[in-house]
This record gives structure tokens, C-alpha cells and sequence, in this order.
């Protein structure tokens, strides 16, 4: 053993992945969800563990005491981390901050740090924790570690997975979280304002995210069980294949454009517009209108329904028979609109779909938006199917070993990923931050961690596995 580490809001396991792989024992996990700690158990917890081991699932007894100070946590904690919970920041939530009782679940934190006193602390939260209309919470968080004598910086610290490289955890999703790293300082703590944030210094390897590939982290369909249940529903597919029938019949409405070319190809050259398009107003109607008929609307709204006035004008001898079709008359409402974020891709079925109320969502099929804990499951479009929860969990950074209990329905693993905190990242910016504090840390602690990071060891277990004949990188990302 070479520390100690408490996981708080430990969710099914991703900080637990990055501080086992330095070899750090844990000795105690807080997680209220039953179903999460079920996971986290089956994955972390099998085998022999300390004798002062702790599993509890609702923190705030566990803080509770007269005083407001004592805790249930075992002595000696190195190291404690905790994905507290983001949806009082979150832009999907009502955004209430420390009102609502979940944002105050931080001064549970902040009694266990002041009772224990690890010697380093890795929180993680939404982006928007510090957008503009947190900034309160945000300064308060980092003025309340600064008084229980943490070193911690006023600057953000945010990171992406699919900004790291594969060898160093890095996986192919969008997901920007903001993490606050700490070192308890005997004596003066410097003034956050002046501490430089976790990554200034940080130097990835590198890498393109547009050389992700989404089937690294993808399994052969051969080998999902009841693949079926995964696949489009003959609704969803008949709409991707109606909307893909005029996709390929617009003309070529952009230039050569050779700085855009790959092997030879423009990419360019078929590009959809950006703005979202919006069938409805496809019609004859409404060719003679203008800015002035669309007042009453939002100034956003008013230039997204005049560009798509404009974009049937342009394209109208195309348009107009598929918009007058029996099979249009079968689309929803929002299956009329389609969002194309896929740049230069040619069809839909290249592309990773979402099914949102504002219409179809296609990107390209490089790297996949954040996972989200509502139910918003990619669609892969080259294999169509939406993308399995196993799958999902690879894309946190968790190894294909894990596993989520055989009874478990599917929609509580995908919540519990969307939850979750992606293990590269969480490792990446742990390292580094160790990397800059390292002599304010116990030697024990410090070295464990960079030691495991010199020897160059991926703490993702194989998430990510690249085929022998990528020339991007290593063939396998393992530990």
C-alpha cells in the first residue's frame, strides 16, 4: 500500500480507477445510489480490503454530528475525491447552485476535509460550474478550501478526454469538466489568485482529435449480446433514410476548395449548411416572405427561418418533390428538422445521430458528444444501432473488464456513465498536479503517482484499442 484514498459521489468507479492504477488502496466509498453502489462493489470492491473499510450511502449522515465536524471516515486519508453532484450548475438543470440542497452536499465535503485533513483532494464537476452565472459558488468553493489551508487556484481547471492522447487515457468524447486539485499546506497558503492552475505547465502528447475513430472503443457486433435490442427501430431508420435520399440528391453548392482537400478529395465540396434546417418552411409560401412577416419571432429564430427560406429558394427543384412526398407527411415534428454538425461527411449513415425534440443531430463520426445522465443514447449510423452501455463505460475510460450487474436495465447504466467521471482525465490532471506540488506531498504519495506516470502506463485498461494496421499510434491502450 502506498496510500490511502476516500471516494466520495463515487458514482461506479472512474476516480477509483485512476487511483488504484497508482496503487493507493481505498478505504472508504460514499455513493447514495444503490444501484451505482452495486456496480462500483462489483468492479472496486471484490476481494480483501482493509479492516477499517468503509461503504456508506449517504454522506450527509455521515457528517452530521453536534458540532458539524465529526465524520465516519477512517484516520490517515491521503487522498479524497469526489464528483459532487453537478446538477445545481448544470445547463440541463434549473441551475440554482448552493440554493438548492444538493449544492450544499460541498460543505459536506468541506467538514470531512476539515476533520481528516488528506493531504491532496481531486473534485470534478460540470463546466458550467464556472460559467457566469456561477461565479459566486465558484469563489466561494475556492475561498473555503483556501481557509481549511488547501493550496488551490482561482483559475480554472478544465480538460477534455478526447484532448489526450490514446497511450495516455484519452478517449473520443467531448466532455469538458471542471477539476479543483488541492495540497494541504502547514503554515501561510498562498493566495488563490496566484497559484497557477493544474495544467500550465502541462505538455500533451501529440494529437489531432480529428484522428479519433469511434470504432476503437467499439465492439464487433458479432460479439453483443442481444444485439437486437440495440439496433434502430424500423421508424428511426426510415426517417435517417429518407432525409439521406435528399442529402445525396442536392446539388454541389460549394467550390473546389484544395486547402480542404483529403487524399484528393475535397471534403468540402457537399458541406450542408450550418444553421438547422427546418422543412417546415420549405414551402412556395413562403418564398415571397421577408424579415418583416417574422417579427414577432426571436431575432435567433428570425435568421434561422429566413437562411431556410433562402436554402429552399436554392435548392427548390430538389427539394420540392421530397417535401410534397406521401413519406414526408410521415415524419413527427421533430423529425422535420435536422442539425448537421458532421462538416463535410455525405450521409447521414456516416455520421453519429442523436433523436432530440429540436430535430436529428448528426456528427461526425470522429469523437461523441458528452455522455449525459438522461437518456440521449448515440445512434451509430455505419452500424445502426445506438451504443451500448458497455460501450458507453469504454468511453469513460473504463476498461473492458468492467461490468454492470446482470440484473441491471440498460437505462441505469447509461445514466450511471453519463454520471461518471472519465478516467484519463481525472489521471491527467491528477499527475500534473502532483507534478507541481510534489514537494508539499508525502514522498510515499508523490512517487507513486509520477512513477506510474514515467513508466508511461495508461490508466484505462484497454478502453481504446486501435487496429494493427492504424498508423495513429500503439495497437492496444492498456495498463
Amino acid at each position: 500500500m502506498t496510500f490511502r484514498f476516500a471516494d466520495l459521489f463515487a458514482g461506479i468507479g472512474g476516480f477509483h480507477a485512476a487511483l488504484s492504477h497508482a496503487g493507493g488502496e481505498c478505504v472508504y466509498v460514499s455513493e447514495i445510489d444503490a444501484k451505482a453502489r452495486r456496480a462500483y462493489s462489483q468492479n472496486w470492491l471484490e476481494g480483501a480490503l482493509p479492516g477499517d473499510f468503509k461503504l456508506n450511502g449517504d454522506i450527509t449522515k455521515a457528517t452530521t454530528s453536534n458540532e458539524g465536524l465529526d465524520t465516519d471516515l477512517p484516520d490517515d486519508i491521503d487522498v479524497l475525491t469526489a464528483g459532487f453532484p453537478c446538477q445545481p450548475f448544470s445547463k440541463s438543470g434549473f441551475q440554482r447552485g448552493m440554493e438548492e440542497i444538493r449544492g450544499t452536499l460541498f460543505w459536506d465535503i468541506a467538514r470531512i476535509l476539515k476533520d481528516r485533513r488528506p493531504k491532496l483532494i481531486l473534485l470534478e464537476n460540470v463546466r458550467n460550474l464556472v460559467g457566469p452565472q456561477h461565479k459566486h459558488e465558484w469563489e466561494v468553493i475556492i475561498a473555503t478550501l483556501h481557509r481549511l489551508g488547501y493550496k488551490v487556484s482561482s483559475t480554472p481547471t478544465v480538460l477534455s478526454p478526447h484532448l489526450i492522447h490514446p497511450a495516455d487515457g484519452g478517449t473520443p468524447q467531448v466532455r469538458d469538466r471542471v477539476f479543483i486539485l488541492g495540497t494541504l499546506v502547514q503554515g501561510r497558503v498562498d493566495d488563490p489568485a496566484l497559484v497557477p492552475p493544474t495544467l500550465a505547465d502541462w505538455q500533451p502528447k501529440a494529437w489531432d482529435p480529428q484522428d479519433w475513430r469511434i470504432d476503437w472503443i467499439l465492439d464487433d457486433d458479432r460479439e453483443i449480446e442481444n444485439l437486437e435490442a440495440y439496433r434502430m427501430s424500423e421508424e428511426q431508420h426510415r426517417w435517417v433514410s429518407f432525409w439521406d435520399s435528399l442529402i445525396q440528391d442536392l446539388p454541389w453548392w460549394k467550390p473546389v476548395n484544395v486547402a480542404r482537400a483529403v487524399d484528393g478529395v475535397d471534403r468540402g465540396a457537399r458541406r450542408l449548411p450550418g444553421f438547422p434546417l427546418w422543412a417546415e418552411y420549405w414551402r412556395d409560401a413562403y418564398l415571397s416572405l421577408g424579415e418583416e412577416d417574422f417579427a414577432d419571432d426571436p431575432p435567433w429564430k428570425r435568421s434561422f427561418i429566413l437562411k431556410n427560406i433562402d436554402f429552399y429558394r436554392k435548392n427548390r427543384a430538389v427539394i420540392r418533390p421530397w417535401r410534397t412526398s406521401s413519406d414526408y407527411a410521415l415524419l413527427p415534428m421533430s423529425r422535420r428538422k435536422l442539425e448537421w454538425q458532421a462538416q463535410w461527411e455525405t450521409s447521414l449513415w456516416d455520421t453519429i445521430m442523436h433523436f432530440r425534440p429540436s430535430g436529428i443531430r448528426a456528427k461526425r463520426a470522429t469523437y461523441f458528444p458528452a455522455l449525459v445522465a438522461i437518456n440521449q443514447t448515440s445512434v451509430i449510423g455505419s452500424r445502426k444501432r445506438v451504443i451500448t452501455p458497455h460501450e458507453a463505460a469504454r468511453l469513460q475510460g473504463l476498461g473492458r473488464d468492467f461490468s454492470f450487474p446482470s440484473e441491471q436495465r440498460d437505462s441505469d447504466s447509461y445514466r450511471q456513465v453519463g454520471n461518471g467521471v472519465c478516467v484519463g482525465a481525472a489521471w491527467t490532471v491528477l499527475v500534473e498536479h502532483v507534478r507541481r506540488d510534489e514537494e508539499l506531498l508525502p514522498p510515499s504519495l508523490g512517487r507513486a503517482i509520477l512513477d506510474r506516470a514515467d513508466a508511461n502506463c495508461n490508466p484505462s485498461r484497454g478502453s481504446v484499442v486501435i487496429p494493427e494496421e492504424s498508423e495513429t499510434g500503439p495497437t492496444a491502450m492498456s495498463a
